[in-house]
This record gives structure tokens, C-alpha cells and sequence, in this order.
């Protein structure tokens, strides 16, 4: 794999606006990011929502409503968060699909969250897998602790193929419950992937660095962006996503790996074209 795919995550569901003024919460702020870590190298954007109080939610009409403007303004790969805050309902995550994004997250099981659950059933799995194939949207699938990878064979075994017919998975490392951001974590990791698979990583926090030289090492791609990295450096904020995106273009560069192009990235994902229905 010469070409590296990089995922921004603009903002997740745990930071409030009010202690991080840079995260965005807006449609607007959400759309300007969009455009911003595109041009800095992003070839995916991996979506959560704010209501009008700037409160996480899985609302049906600004998911919509939030596919659509950043599909009209950017040429990224829509991928929407199906986990949403670790208190949502199985029903209005599955709901998520109804939006009709490119891509979906599909998280491969129940982890501690710092004090909380984030609770992935097996049969809510099956049911998340099965309803994107229907649906023609492309699954990344989540994964927070090793065990999760043989959750995620055992779902292939049993249940088939994803829509586009090839296995992504992004290692969500550093967690407080979950496995934790190291090389040799990441290397244990990469070896129980499904064969054919690639996978990005994530590192939480003060992980950031040592899991994207670890993923870039290893032949993986890049996920980055303020729903996991709030400090540029020791004492040093970011001031946006595109920060977080252009340190790591400059990293794969660095690594002989340049950021993968967004058509790349659909061809490699199996991405289904939506852009000309939405325009």
C-alpha cells in the first residue's frame, strides 16, 4: 500500500462546544472543515451531529440534512457515526442509515468508555452489518480491544461480505477500557485483521503521534481530528481539524506514503457514486 487514506473526525460526541470553542458544531462549521481538511489531504470524514444547544444527537433530518450540504460542498467520502453518544438507542442508531451516507461506522463490540458502556449487542452487529449491504453503504468497522477482531471474522464467516466487498477496519486505540495506543498493541492487532483487510488507526489523546508513526509503519491508514485529539502539543490546543489533518499528510509524506486521493479512496472502499444523484 503506497498511498495513505486519511479520515478527519471533526468532532465526536464527548466535547462539549463551551470547553473547546475550536470544535465544530454548526452545519456551516461542520460543511468549512469539510473543505478545509480536503484540501489539506482528508479523504474521508467520519460525521457526528450537535443539535441548536450544541448537544449530540442522531436526529433523522440533520443527519440528512448534513449529508447532503457536505456532499454539494466537498468531494470527501461521507462516512456517518452509527455509535452516536454511548447513551443512544440501537433503533435511532440504525436509524443513521436512513440518511443514506456513503459510509457508516459499525463498531464490533462493547467496551468500557472511561466511566461509562458503549454497548455493541451481537445481534444489534449482525443486524448494523446486514442493513448496510442492503443499503449500499460501505462499513468501517470499529474496533476497540483485540477481541473485537474475531467478533469481526465470525461476522464475516457467519454473515457474509460487506457492501463493496472489502473489509476496512479502524483500530480505535487508547480508549480507557480498551486496548491501549502502542506499537506492540497495534502490531497484535494488525495480525488478527481479516485476510485482505486494511485498517486505519486511531490514537486517543496523547496516543495521536505514537499510533500514526506505529499505522504508517505498518502499512495502515490515518484517522485524526478533534473527536480524539484536543492539544496540538503539551499545552498547545488545536486550533482546527485541518491542523491535525496537514501534520498527518506531512507524516505519510515523511513516510513515502502520500495521502490518498478521494477517488482512490472510493476505489479501495468500494465507495457506491451518490454525488450526481445528490447534485
Amino acid at each position: 500500500m503506497t498511498a495513505t487514506l486519511i479520515t478527519v473526525a471533526p468532532t465526536g460526541a464527548e466535547s462539549s462546544k463551551a470547553d473547546v470553542p475550536a470544535l465544530p458544531v454548526t452545519l456551516d462549521e461542520l460543511v468549512s472543515t469539510g473543505r478545509e481538511c480536503q484540501a489539506v489531504g482528508a479523504s474521508v470524514i467520519h460525521v457526528h451531529v450537535r443539535d441548536g444547544q450544541a448537544q449530540p444527537t442522531l436526529d433523522g433530518l440533520r443527519l440528512r440534512e448534513t449529508v447532503q450540504a457536505l456532499r454539494a460542498e466537498t468531494d470527501l467520502i461521507v462516512q456517518l457515526s452509527t455509535g452516536g453518544a454511548v447513551t443512544d438507542p440501537e433503533s435511532d442508531r440504525l436509524a443513521v442509515l436512513d440518511a443514506e451516507p456513503d459510509a457508516a461506522s459499525c463498531s464490533m463490540g462493547t467496551v468500557n468508555f472511561g466511566s461509562d458502556v458503549f454497548m455493541n449487542r451481537w445481534d444489534f452487529i449482525v443486524d448494523l452489518h446486514t442493513a448496510m449491504r442492503d443499503r449500499e453503504i460501505v462499513p468501517e468497522y470499529e474496533i476497540f480491544d483485540l477481541g473485537q477482531l474475531s467478533t469481526l471474522q465470525r461476522l464475516l464467516d457467519k454473515h457474509g461480505l460487506p457492501y463493496g466487498g472489502h473489509v476496512h477496519a479502524d483500530l480505535v486505540m487508547g480508549v480507557p477500557g480498551g486496548m491501549p495506543g502502542t506499537a506492540a498493541a497495534l502490531v497484535a492487532a494488525v495480525g488478527m485483521l481479516p485476510a485482505g483487510a486494511t485498517f486505519a488507526a486511531t490514537g486517543v489523546g496523547r496516543r495521536t503521534l505514537p499510533v500514526m508513526l506505529a499505522a504508517l509503519s505498518a502499512g495502515g491508514h490515518l484517522r485524526v481530528g478533534m473527536e480524539d485529539t484536543l492539544t496540538y502539543a503539551p499545552g498547545d490546543p488545536v486550533t482546527g481539524n485541518a491542523q491535525l489533518v496537514a501534520r498527518a499528510a506531512g507524516l505519510a509524506r515523511i513516510a513515502q506514503r502520500p495521502p490518498m486521493s478521494i477517488e482512490d479512496a472510493r476505489t479501495l472502499l468500494g465507495v457506491r457514486e451518490r454525488r450526481t444523484a445528490a447534485a
